[in-house]
């Protein structure tokens, strides 16, 4: 044997491949998605980023070789172990391959930065047979809307210069810290300090903490759980929990955060007025002059917003400046020896026995924990400022857990840190007399300031003005430069009006963006390179405005309070049902959470609520159980994969699983039915039939049946179940869409009466049209037909037959209509473009206008020759009723009668069906009027066996009638009728000799032969002879349910069975032919 390394070339040359595609560099992206089926091409390399696309004329083949059928190696003869030597084998794995590579442009909702949205190979790509001729790749198409994907195009846009976007500290840390510290830190913080004592103090403060810090754990959690656009508190609510609880709690936390403007402005004015009047320089009165000043700055505010998210962010730097500054400023203050002022004041520097003395409580003035609680907790809020800025963020996902989190582990430092030493070097009495100092120790009272010098015992007896109970500016007192406080004091209200101006309108800029609140879009539009929500601004400008001109928020204040509390709950409430429901998406990259802690969470800020306010805690939930069920009852059209869907899922799946343990029985039996409808909205009169006795109590599954070439048939069967379905739902019928590809309809109607269902959920009965056209259909369709009446049979299904006089199938007429409707809106196309041409001069207008005008009449001529109509002289008249008998089951069927022809015993499905008509609010006032047959000299006998048997199944009826002469001959003129009906379908063996009849028989095995009719002559007559006594007695019935004829396989052919049907139905209100699978699914035992 030859080993030289030629010899594989030598022996066997390799030729040029069959497949042939474009010449591909190295590396190149994969083909973007389409709508439609990808089309055939020839095996290529996919890589990942120049991608070959559809672009005529330029197709520079060249040979290839298919190496396991999935890799394509270049041209040119190569050494077969050379592994180094040549471009296939030094291409990256993946850049060789149909098959792609792991990326991540291929799990993006939207496109890539090039706007574009980019897919992977689809597996028809991978697995269809080769194509034999030279196609174009598919290349990169625009995504649905034209535009770049958000994430992509706002990282490319901020590279550029485009986009403002900011990291963790300027996006979050800085506004978290502005938003938490309020003017309670420098106002109210010492003087709850002084009520409840360092130990108490140090709880409300932690109480308060706890509630902030799980939240924050479960924002950072939720917010790490896939990509976080604008939003905030709304997009992670609406995202995990759906658009009922992100709706409702969107858009009264934007009004809170809008009326918070208000608040911060406010008390910005007051401080301000208050300095004014020292000064004595009031401008008209107090209340008016907080006007004035909270109207200039409001306006003010506005300007800094609307400039941009850019300078809003450097105002928002300089003021956290200036609050540090005053923070530190504190601090400093509590070190410097006191003067004898400050001392007069209750001012001693750090003292043990003050810290001794101010460790307990001194709860005055009816004030308690709780209370003093709910006057602090307002300063713990404040932590989604920056959430609520997500869509101004870098990165979300890892900024707002980290900047959450570290601003209130500072914050809470900040808290604890003023807390203390305030406590700790001032005293809670102090007169502010410098004449209050004492000599010697035997005159103290034992208080911490007699054994520092000084007699503050009036105090017991009279209110003072000094002192952590009795005066709001102690840190001013306390600092060492006071009227850095005032600064801090203007920083702290005006970071958290400006961090509320901004949030209010980002939050509800989303909210009108996912358009569940329909007259709200208006202000989804953006403005600007940052989108900014212009519109938005100055609604939240005119809220806050209001309330700023009122110039008391006392009541209302409470309430915002609550509208917080309340948006916490939810988001740690997300954070627990989206761990519960243990949906595989939910993967937050954040692990330091507990479903059970998001819980306690969400039962702690409801608490909360209630102890700032009871009744605005009422108010709050009222508002939202009104918006929440408002949200539920218009069912906006989005999809969010929620929490809330995943938790459906999960209940769906445990009760199935748990009916398995259940054996079934007789009383639970409910019509679980297959109907055969093909598309739902082409039938929708056996829809509604079946919808109204399986509506709220049993399964109802809409079958269609693709025939023919199954890969035709498969893709036909993909590409319209999602919008079937959604027919259904958008109609509310609450129905599930099913369909099978098969070689015929026999045989997939087969596959769905063995394999539809899920465990006790299963169909047991089979719901079908009356094949109207059976006359007419040749005898293989019609062995389908009749043979799938048998193959339920078999399986053990009942079955129902339903006839309407006009049949069932209104594809024709929805046809037409579609045509019109398109014709409609081309008319009002063209319309548009007579208008707007007629504000056009010059050429160009009236070509384009020309231009338009032939378009619309080209399509307008070939679109309509393919739609196929009636006669014109007939078509308005017929569709007019075959449109009146598709809806006849959606009216409400008034006063009247359902007949029940129960013949024959089949478990009692031909009772029970109609029996749950009249339970139906459209059925509910039409009686059941029972019919049996009997001897006739037993009628009454008869009669009281069929009552006594009703009252104890509890079946409710109007009249029971007992007809006796139905085996009675019909009249020669209906039998008539009915031998030329089956006429054309007979054999007449016995009319020839035995050669012709055996070569007949033959060549139509599916004819009716001469003994056939003899064997089942008495069961023909019982047909014609119930359709006379059908027409005598159920003539003016709303509906008549019947017990179908079985044939008896192998004996009664397709066509004679058939002529049963059509005899025994014919001429009749509609008519439900019923056979139960004589199994009982009636009982009287309790």
């Amino acid at each position: 044997m030859n080993n030289s390394p030629n010899t594989f070339l030598d022996t066997a040359p390799i030729s040029p491949s069959r497949f042939q595609v474009n010449v591909v560099g190295e590396g190149y992206d994969n083909p973007a998605c389409e709508d439609k089926d990808p089309p055939d091409y020839e095996e290529t390399s996919f890589a990942d980023d120049n991608r070959m696309s559809y672009r005529p004329g330029n197709r520079e083949i060249f040979n290839n070789v298919l190496h396991n059928g999935d890799t394509i190696k270049t041209e040119g003869s190569f050494h077969p172990y050379d592994t180094h030597g040549h471009a296939y084998y030094m291409k990256t794995f993946g850049h060789n391959t149909v098959d792609a590579v792991p990326k991540i442009d291929y799990y993006r909702n939207t496109g890539s930065i090039s706007g574009v949205k980019i897919c992977r190979p689809s597996l028809a790509d991978i697995h269809e047979q080769l194509s034999k001729n030279v196609v174009e790749v598919p290349g990169s198409v625009t995504n649905g809307e034209g535009i770049p994907g958000d994430e992509e195009a706002n990282k490319e846009e901020g590279e550029k210069g485009g986009f403002v976007k900011f990291g963790w500290i300027k996006g979050v840390l800085v506004r978290c810290m502005l938003n938490i510290w309020g003017v309670m830190l420098f106002i109210r913080l010492s003087w709850i300090v002084g009520q409840a004592g360092i130990g108490l103090g140090v709880i409300i403060i932690g109480l308060a903490v706890t509630v902030t810090a799980i939240t924050g754990l479960s924002t950072s959690a939720i917010a790490t759980n896939g990509f976080v656009r604008g939003g905030g508190a709304y997009y992670l609510i609406s995202r995990s929990l759906g658009p009922e609880f992100g709706g409702s709690i969107g858009l009264i936390f934007a009004f809170a955060n809008a009326v918070a403007v208000a608040m911060y402005v406010v008390g910005f004015s007051e401080t301000v007025v208050e300095i004014l009047k020292d000064t004595n320089t009031i401008m008209v009165d107090e209340v008016n002059d907080i006007r004035i000043i909270g109207t200039i700055t409001v306006i003010l505010l506005l300007g800094i917003s609307v400039a941009g998210m850019e300078w809003e962010a450097k105002a928002q730097v300089v003021l956290l400046v200036i609050l540090l500054i005053a923070i530190v400023n504190f601090f400093i203050g509590t070190v410097i020896p006191t003067t004898k002022e400050k001392r007069a004041q209750g001012f001693f520097n750090y003292q043990a026995t003050i810290f001794a003395e101010n460790f307990g409580p001194d709860f005055r003035n009816g004030e308690g924990f709780f209370s003093v609680f709910a006057i602090f907790f307002p300063a713990a809020t404040g932590i989604l400022a920056g959430a609520n800025i997500s869509g101004d963020l870098k990165d979300p996902q890892g900024a707002i857990p980290k900047g959450t989190m570290w601003a209130i582990l500072i914050t809470t430092i900040a808290y604890l840190g003023v807390a203390i030493c305030a406590a700790a070097s001032v005293v809670r009495d102090a007169t502010g007399n410098l004449n209050d100092t004492i000599t010697s120790a035997f005159k103290c009272n034992g208080s911490a300031a007699c054994g520092l010098g000084y007699d503050f015992s009036i105090c017991e007896t009279q209110t003072c003005n000094y002192g952590l109970m009795n005066n709001f500016q102690v840190m001013s007192m306390v600092s060492g430069f006071g009227p850095l406080i005032i600064a801090g004091i203007f920083s702290a209200t005006l970071s958290s009006a400006l961090a509320s101006l901004v949030s209010a309108p980002k939050v509800f800029q989303a909210l009108c963006k996912d358009n569940i609140y329909k007259g709200l879009h208006f202000f989804a539009k953006g403005h600007g390179k940052n989108n900014e929500p212009i519109r938005g601004y100055v609604l939240t400008f005119v809220i806050a405005l209001a309330f700023i001109l009122i110039a008391e928020l006392n009541v209302i204040a409470p309430i915002i309070s609550n509208f917080f509390l309340a948006s916490y709950a939810l988001i740690n409430f997300s954070c627990f049902h989206a761990s519960y429901a243990k949906s595989p998406g939910w993967r937050p990259a954040f692990k330091y959470y507990n479903m059970w802690v998001s819980l306690f969470g969400a039962m702690l800020c409801c608490g909360v609520m209630f102890v700032i306010n009871w009744w605005a805690a009422l108010i709050t939930y009222a508002i939202e159980l009104f918006l929440y069920i408002y949200v539920t009852y218009k069912k906006p059209d989005v999809n969010w994969g929620s929490s809330t869907q995943a938790l459906q899922f999960k209940n769906a799946l445990d009760s199935a699983l748990g009916l398995n343990c259940i054996e079934d029985h007789v009383k639970n039996f409910r019509p679980q039915c297959i109907v055969l409808t093909g598309v739902p909205m082409t039938r929708p009169a056996l829809l509604d039939i079946t919808h109204s006795f399986t509506k709220n109590s049993g399964l109802c599954i809409c079958c269609e049946v693709f025939s023919g070439p199954r890969k035709q048939a498969v893709k036909e069967m993909n590409s319209g179940m999602i919008k079937k379905q959604t027919w259904l739902t958008n109609n509310k019928r609450k129905a599930f869409y099913a369909a099978v590809a098969a070689d015929n309809f026999r045989d997939g109607v087969r596959t769905l009466l063995q394999a539809s269902g899920l465990g006790r959920l299963k169909p047991n009965t089979l719901v079908m049209g009356f094949k109207k056209d059976w006359r007419q259909a040749s005898p293989v369709d019609l062995a389908n037909y009749v043979g799938i009446l048998h193959d339920a049979f078999d399986f053990e299904h009942g079955v129902v037959i339903v006839r309407i006089s006009q049949g069932f199938d209104i594809s024709q007429v929805l046809q037409v209509k579609e045509e019109f409707d398109r014709l409609e809106q081309e008319r009002l196309a063209l319309e548009q473009t007579i208008k707007e041409n007629e504000f056009k001069e010059g050429n160009h207008g009236l070509r384009s206008f020309f231009n338009k005008t032939a378009k619309l009449n080209i399509n307008r001529h070939s679109s309509t020759k393919d739609v196929s109509t009636p006669p014109p002289m007939h078509v308005g008249e017929y569709n007019q009723r075959l449109v009146e008998a598709s809806e006849q089951f959606k009216k409400n069927q008034g006063k009247g009668m359902i007949d029940v022809w129960w013949l024959f015993d089949d478990g009692g499905l031909t009772l029970l069906i109609p029996h749950i008509l009249t339970l139906r609010k459209k059925w509910k006032d039409c009686k059941l009027r029972i019919f049996i047959g009997g001897k006739v000299n037993r009628l009454e006998d008869e009669k009281l066996m069929m009552a006594s048997l009703l009252s104890k199944f509890r079946i409710k009826f109007a009249d029971i009638y007992i007809v006796g002469d139905i085996n009675t001959k019909p009249s020669k003129e209906s039998w008539k009728f009915f031998e030329e009906m089956i006429e054309p379908y007979c054999l007449h063996e016995n009319s020839t000799d035995v050669s012709t009849a055996e070569k007949i028989r033959r060549e139509n095995p599916w004819k009716i032969t001469d003994s056939e009719l003899e064997m089942f002559k008495e069961k023909s007559y019982r047909q014609v002879r119930l359709n006379e006594l059908l027409q005598e007695h159920s003539r003016s019935a709303n509906l008549i349910v019947l017990s179908l004829p079985v044939a008896r396989k192998g004996s009664v052919s397709d066509h004679l069975y058939m002529a049963w049907v059509e005899i025994l139905s014919k001429n009749l209100p509609p008519v439900l032919l019923v056979r139960g699978n004589h199994k009982n699914v009636l009982t009287f035992y309790s």
